[in-house]
């Protein structure tokens, strides 16, 4: 599971073009009126949102807690964060690192209101005519360079006591990673589902490294801005509510469940079959209380703290930051990483622990 992020902060974004959007955008007008726009993009752990959408469970919960709340899907991952972050939307779906690197290091106070899933496998390292990650040192690597892919990577070669500059990084679009592994000159990539099952129908190609073996690292949350949510924390309770009835809907074996996968596998463009194969490397929080354990862990900080360190080195964290710790990172129990002064990332559990103790 890995969306690219090919773009930093400081080309994204001014400050004053922050203000500026948070201002006067749609979405910020929007809000004002207890209207909010949520955006959203295809991987199947955000697939979700679709369906809660179409079988009316998100407006069942919006209508509970008197608001109005618009899901929109954009079709660019990448594209769906920088309009969250100039303000076009009140809450966006987006990974960690993502979460870190485009908002927070933008300078815009976001939140992360549900973990959703981490990838447990849909990511992974593919070497062609080695079955071995240690013979990836001297390669040409091609993945989308500064993604969630290329921290991927960096993680690996942690593994074998190996680093970036024992290999060369080739900045390749996604849309082209398949194509390009056929070639003869490529003879190994990263990337996520569905390309990385794609890529291993290719004879000859190994699997040497995937995301199960860094579990909890790659996390995929729904992200809303922490000023708006704080005035209004019915948001919370209707977004959290919703997106935990739909999970009890997916994990039901029964045809309601079938259904429900079956609806989110087709506006996927795959079959259940497919999308349940991608679910199978997912680790979905389908009980509130596992998503809380998971935000309680002390290994949320270590991740983030690792993510922090990948970011700064890469240059993802803006012409600002003197250090990894540059952005603050708020989690639950009041613990903080990174200075304390610019804390731009907050991961809040209130909400689900109500969810946890059927409190919405």
């Amino acid at each position: 599971m890995s969306k690219p992020t090919t773009s930093s902060p400081t080309s994204i974004i001014s400050g004053l073009l922050i203000v500026f959007c948070l201002l006067f955008s749609p979405g910020y007008a929007a809000a004002k009126d207890n209207k909010f726009r949520i955006a959203w993009s295809i991987y199947v752990g955000w697939m979700p949102w679709d369906y809660g959408d179409k079988s009316g469970i998100v407006k069942k919960w919006a209508d509970k807690y008197g608001i109005e709340i618009d899901i929109v899907q954009v079709n660019d991952y990448v594209e769906s964060i920088n309009q969250y972050t100039t303000g076009g939307f009140d809450g966006c779906v987006m990974t960690n690192m993502d979460a870190l690197t485009i908002p927070a290091a933008g300078g815009v106070d976001s939140t992360a209101l549900i973990v959703g899933d981490f990838s447990n496998g849909n990511d992974g390292i593919i070497l062609k005519g080695h079955d071995k990650l240690e013979a990836i040192k001297g390669q040409k690597v091609n993945l989308v360079e500064l993604s969630v892919s290329h921290y991927l990577l960096v993680r690996a070669l942690d593994t074998i006591g190996s680093r970036e500059r024992d290999l060369k990084v080739v900045n390749t679009s996604d849309a082209d990673l398949v194509s390009a592994f056929a070639s003869a000159d490529v003879t190994a990539v990263v990337t996520w589902n569905p390309l990385l099952s794609e890529i291993l129908k290719t004879p000859d190609a190994h699997k040497v490294f995937d995301s199960s073996k860094i579990p909890g690292e790659i996390i995929d949350l729904l992200v809303v801005n922490t000023k708006t949510l704080e005035q209004n924390p019915n948001l919370g309770k209707a977004l959290v509510g919703a997106w935990y009835e739909i999970m009890t809907v997916m994990a039901k074996e029964d045809a309601q469940g079938h259904s429900a996968k079956g609806a989110m596998a087709t506006a996927a463009g795959t079959d259940l079959a497919g999308f349940e194969s991608q679910l199978n490397t997912t680790r979905m929080f389908y009980q509130a209380g596992d998503a809380l354990d998971f935000s309680l862990s002390n290994n949320l900080i270590k991740t983030m703290e690792r993510v922090a360190e990948f970011s700064f080195e890469h240059g993802l964290l803006g012409e600002s930051a003197a250090h990894a710790g540059y952005v603050g990172i708020s989690y639950p129990n009041e613990k903080v990483s990174g200075d304390t002064s610019n804390i731009k990332l907050r991961f809040n559990s209130d909400y689900t622990r109500l969810a946890a103790e059927k409190a919405l």
